[in-house]
C-alpha cells in the first residue's frame, strides 16, 4: 500500500516501507509512506497496537509490550514472523529486518543484507520511543515498571546499557543461586565483582541520563505539560556510611557495593534475594509547579507528566546522539482534552521526526489537519482506500 506524497516535505529520518510477515494478527501487509504522521484508526481488536508494536521491534529489547518472541507469531500460520523496514535517513536508505529463527528463543538482525552481530546495531540507524495504555498507571505502580521506562529512556540515548542491564540481572540470579547452595565464598565473591562492575555502569548512566533530561524537561513543552522534577532513588537505604556523595565515581561505587554485599550475604541468603542494587531503587517524579509527588497527582496531570517527559527525552536523544526518535504512540490522544490535544500536536510537530499514532476516532486526530495520514485497519487488514496523505486525500 503506498500512500501519495505530503504537502510538507518529510522529517530527515523516518519509516518508508514496513512489512510484516505471520506477525499477530497479520498474515501479511505491505505498508509505503512518506509522511511524518500516521493516525492508525479503527475498532478495538482490529491490529493498531499489533502494527506499532511491530515498529518497536526495529530496536533493542523486547517490544512495546516486553512479551516473548515466540508470542508474536501469528496463530495457524507455518511461516516464522519477520517484521522488515526501511529507514530513509540523511545518509540514505537503510533496510532492517528482524525476526524469528525457528528452534531458537532469540531473533535475528539483519541490517543492509547482512545480519547484524548484536541487536544494538539498529541504533545507528533508528531510535524508537513509545507511550502505551500500561504506561497509564506508571507513577502509581510497583518501582520495577517505573526501572524498566527508566532503562527504556537511557537505551535510546546510550544503546549499550541494555547489556548493563542484562548483565547485572544474569551475575545477581548466579549469585542468588550460589548464596541458596551454600557455595564457596571466593565463587560468590567473584560474581559479586561482575554484578559491582555492571551496577556501576548502570547507575551512572542512569543518573547521567536524568541530569541531561531533567535539564532539558525544564524549559517545559507548554502550559498543557507541566514540568517534571526528576530524581533516582539512593543505592543505599540507609545511606552508606561515607555518604552516597562520596560514591561519585565508578570504582568507588563498586568498591562501596562489593563491601556491603560481602557484609550481606547471610540476610541476602535468608531473604533469597539480593537486597540491595539498582534493581531495587526507584524514579521519584514531582510535578514541580505543585511540589507533588506525581502518583498523589489527578490521572490527567499524570498523564501530562508522562507525555511531557517522553518528548522532553526525545529532544534529548536528538540533541546527544543527532538522531531524533520515530515515536509510536497508543491511545495517546483518547484521554487528553481538546486544549492538550493541540498542545501534544503542536510539540510534535516541532520535533521534526515521524510520529505513528493510534485511536478508535479519527476524530481524535483533527487538530493534525493536513500533516497526517489517516489510515483505517480492521480485522489484521490496511484499508487501501484510506491511505492518502495531506491534502491529496
Amino acid at each position: 500500500m503506498k500512500q501519495s506524497a505530503p504537502e510538507a516535505p518529510p522529517p530527515p529520518r523516518y519509516i518508508s516501507r514496513l512489512q510484516l510477515t505471520a506477525f499477530r494478527s497479520y498474515e501479511s501487509a505491505v505498508f509505503e509512506t512518506d509522511c511524518a504522521f500516521i493516525a492508525l484508526t479503527g475498532p478495538n481488536g482490529a491490529g493498531k497496537t499489533n502494527l506499532i508494536e511491530a515498529i518497536s521491534l526495529v530496536s533493542p529489547g523486547r517490544g512495546l509490550r516486553g512479551v516473548p518472541f515466540d508470542q508474536l507469531q501469528r496463530q495457524g500460520s507455518s511461516m516464522p514472523w519477520a517484521v522488515a523496514a526501511t529507514i530513509m535517513t540523511p545518509a540514505g536508505p537503510a533496510a532492517i529486518g528482524t525476526g524469528m529463527v525457528p528452534g531458537r528463543p532469540s531473533r535475528r538482525v539483519r541490517i543492509n543484507g547482512a545480519n547484524a552481530p548484536s541487536v544494538e546495531e539498529m541504533s545507528a540507524y533508528v531510535r524508537l520511543l513509545w507511550l502505551t495504555p500500561a504506561m497509564d498507571g506508571l507513577f502509581t505502580g510497583p518501582a520495577a515498571n517505573r526501572r524498566r521506562f527508566l532503562d527504556r529512556l537511557v537505551m535510546t540515548l546510550i544503546p549499550d546499557h541494555a547489556r548493563s542491564v542484562t548483565g547485572f540481572e544474569k551475575a545477581m540470579r548466579q549469585r542468588n543461586r550460589l548464596l541458596e547452595e551454600n557455595a564457596d565464598p571466593d565463587w560468590i565473591g567473584a560474581l559479586e565483582v561482575q554484578m559491582a562492575e555492571f551496577a556501576a555502569a548502570l547507575h551512572f548512566a542512569r543518573a547521567d541520563s536524568l541530569a541531561h533530561l531533567q535539564r532539558l524537561a525544564a524549559t517545559g513543552l507548554s502550559e498543557a505539560f507541566p514540568v517534571p522534577t526528576l530524581a533516582l532513588e539512593p543505592l543505599f537505604s540507609p545511606p552508606v556510611a561515607s555518604g552516597d556523595a562520596d560514591l561519585a565515581s565508578s570504582s568507588a561505587l563498586e568498591a562501596a557495593l562489593l563491601d556491603h554485599w560481602a557484609g550481606q550475604r547471610g540476610r541476602d541468603r535468608a531473604a533469597g534475594r539480593t537486597l540491595t542494587g539498582p534493581h531495587r531503587t526507584d524514579l521519584l517524579v514531582t510535578h514541580a509547579q505543585k511540589s507533588m509527588p506525581a502518583r498523589l497527582c489527578s490521572t490527567g496531570e499524570q498523564k501530562a507528566l508522562l507525555i511531557g517527559l517522553v518528548l522532553a527525552h526525545a529532544r534529548l536523544v536528538s540533541n546527544m546522539t543527532g538522531i531524533t526518535p520515530i515515536l509510536l504512540l497508543d491511545e495517546v490522544a483518547a484521554h487528553l482534552d481538546p486544549g492538550r490535544r493541540r498542545a501534544l500536536f503542536a510539540a510534535l510537530g516541532e520535533l521534526n521526526t515521524q510520529v505513528w499514532m493510534t485511536g478508535t476516532d479519527p476524530h481524535l486526530f483533527e487538530g493534525l489537519e493536513d500533516r497526517a495520514a489517516h489510515v483505517r485497519i480492521r480485522d489484521g487488514q490496511l484499508d487501501p482506500a484510506s491511505c492518502l496523505c495531506g491534502t491529496n486525500r
